[in-house]
């Protein structure tokens, strides 16, 4: 690969990861309601579920996937109702406001296995980054050159701008936590990422392979 064919890349990718998804905002709550600390493995889990992504279309696998209606429905609707599932249970919270401690989860810590796995799901389960991506290599793509050093290319630069992102947004829900610390915050704040969740949820559900 030049280095012109990865400054454009570089640029593409950067404008992809800098834009606020699902993903950003599951980062940034996590971050407030239990630390920052705990936001890194959310952050880790959706990138993680996003380089197989990358993997899946670089090999080819994407476009199967892409063009499977089962397939990327399943992957659609399993997406649409986590993001539903957890802005419902945002929404119905009855947490009045956040408690300043060593865990601000005290009462129910959760596990860095769970605060991965959360993050692996809203990563894998948006079928259009499928699309986007085996849509994406091919421009950037050189046959002659050697592919598995183009891969590594393509997932290095995109792991550590996706990661450094979902840090900043993460880093940024820790800095307003102090706010949303007084008392009646936590719902308000609960009602408007719980009301952005369920509207991601159905966005994604309604979307479709070919759009």
């Amino acid at each position: 690969m030049t280095l012109e064919l990865w400054v454009y890349y570089t640029l593409a990718i950067l404008v992809l990861t800098a834009s606020p998804g699902p993903s950003v905002l599951l980062c940034l709550t996590t971050s407030v309601t239990d630390g920052f600390k705990s936001a890194i493995y959310t952050a880790l889990g959706s990138l993680t579920a996003i380089v197989g992504i990358i993997t899946l279309s670089f090999t080819g696998l994407g476009l199967v996937i892409s063009t499977s209606e089962l397939a990327f429905n399943i992957i659609k609707w399993t997406g649409a109702a986590y993001l539903i599932y957890l802005g419902i249970r945002a929404l119905t919270s009855s947490q009045q406001s956040y408690d300043i401690s060593d865990s601000k989860s005290a009462s129910s810590p959760r596990k860095p296995g769970s605060l991965f796995l959360s993050g692996f799901i809203v990563g894998a389960s948006n079928p259009k980054a499928i699309v986007f991506f085996t849509a994406l290599f091919p421009q950037f793509i050189t046959p002659s050159a050697s592919l598995v050093m183009q891969y590594l290319v393509f997932v290095i630069t995109f792991a550590v701008l996706e990661l450094s992102w979902l840090l900043f947004y993460a880093w940024l829900g820790a800095k307003s936590s102090r706010w949303l610390m007084q008392a009646g915050r936590a719902r308000f704040f609960n009602k408007i990422t719980g009301g952005v969740f369920v509207s991601a949820g159905l966005i994604l559900s309604s979307t479709r392979a070919s759009t």
